[in-house]
């Protein structure tokens, strides 16, 4: 619920506090209640799968808790849709938000913690935050490092030659910017006369496993790399929705009407570690994007501590109720392995059911 303050309008009802102000930018108090829900859905999702790592009701964790200000900003932003007319998503694990954002459902999340054949994005068969969903083009997402900058080239020369508005995003880390991928993805996305709109965007959250990033980094800012290849850029505090929300719009924008590539760093917090194989414990030296973000709506008179609280026990009570149903569903078999692996070919019919080599 909003708090209601101020003055009362011509009807006589309270009048909400109009906008949330981080410096000199506002969002709406309607938008910064939005993010903030998403926000609270999205932790208590993953805080969740985190305690079933632990108690033996999922496998291996890993995900985006710290990130969320920004995904949740991305998420909302985005041009959903399948096919080239629409924005193509190429992310990483850590943005479990961004798919809360475009609607997709925690017990979805939870599907895949718990490894069951219900699991949309890969029937059970790949880690949590391994996202996948062809009806808003989002490509399976990899466990090898920054991969999707390799790919993200290639829908965004689709969209190029195809015309239109649309944008090809890609998400990847501050780790994986040393990949040789990330440097492939700057020379074809800014090649001269081919220049194509991709919006690369780097979540900062200062590791790469258990190397911090301070001692690898020469450069100032990770963007500051997109200048040699002309690709402008900028760096945001992406544990600001306000902030995160216009740095975003800014971004999409130039890469929409220009058709040529952006680069934006995001400087976020990473709370539980790397994964559940480093223990994933809470790291309380971490900037907390909720727990600031809602100290800014609770000054700006948009929520009081009741209607904070309130939202938080309805995200944990729906993550809950996911795991209570989830568990109950069942779990893929030996069979399920080569579903929707492989695509139907001329091969099949010479040999059925083997995909191991071609014909001669």
């Amino acid at each position: 619920m909003l708090n209601k303050i101020g003055p009362t309008g011509d009807n006589g009802a309270a009048v909400l506090a109009a906008e949330v102000a981080s410096g000199s930018e506002a969002l709406s108090a309607e938008r910064c209640v939005q993010l903030h829900r998403i926000m609270v859905r999205s932790r208590a999702m993953e805080e969740r799968m985190i305690k079933m790592s632990k108690s033996g009701e999922g496998y291996f964790w890993i995900g985006g808790p710290g990130e969320e200000a920004f995904n949740a900003c991305l998420g909302l932003q985005v041009k959903k849709g399948c096919g080239p007319d629409f924005d193509f998503l190429h992310l990483h694990y850590r943005n479990s938000a961004t798919l809360v954002a475009m609607g997709m459902p925690l017990i979805d999340g939870i599907r895949q913690m718990a490894m069951t054949a219900t699991d949309p994005h890969s029937m059970g068969r790949n880690f949590s935050g391994h996202f996948a969903r062809r009806a808003w083009n989002i490509v399976p997402i990899s466990s090898v490092i920054e991969v999707q900058l390799v790919m993200a080239p290639g829908t965004a020369i689709v969209q190029k030659r195809r015309g239109g508005d649309a944008i090809t995003i890609v998400c990847g880390g501050d780790a994986g910017s040393a990949e040789g991928d990330f440097a492939s993805c700057l020379i074809w996305s800014s090649r001269p006369g081919n220049e194509l709109p991709v919006l690369i965007i780097v979540e900062n959250n200062g590791w790469g496993i258990s190397t911090s990033a301070d001692g690898q980094h020469g450069e100032r800012h990770i963007f500051d790399r997109g200048k040699a290849f002309g690709i402008p850029g900028e760096v945001v505090d992406g544990n600001d929705p306000v902030a995160s929300w216009h740095a975003l719009d800014r971004a999409m924008t130039y890469c929409r009407r220009e058709r040529k590539p952006f680069l934006l760093e995001a400087l976020v917090s990473r709370l539980y570690g790397h994964s559940s194989s480093s223990g994933a414990h809470r790291v309380q030296s971490e900037v907390d994007c909720i727990a600031m973000f809602e100290r800014k709506l609770m000054n700006a008179g948009v929520l009081d501590r009741l209607a904070i609280q309130s939202i938080h026990e309805e995200a944990e009570a729906e993550t809950e109720a996911a795991l209570e149903l989830a568990q109950a569903e069942q779990r893929p078999t030996p069979a399920d392995v080569v579903k929707h692996t492989y695509a139907d070919s001329p091969v099949d019919a010479v040999y059925p059911g083997d995909y191991t080599e071609l014909p001669t």
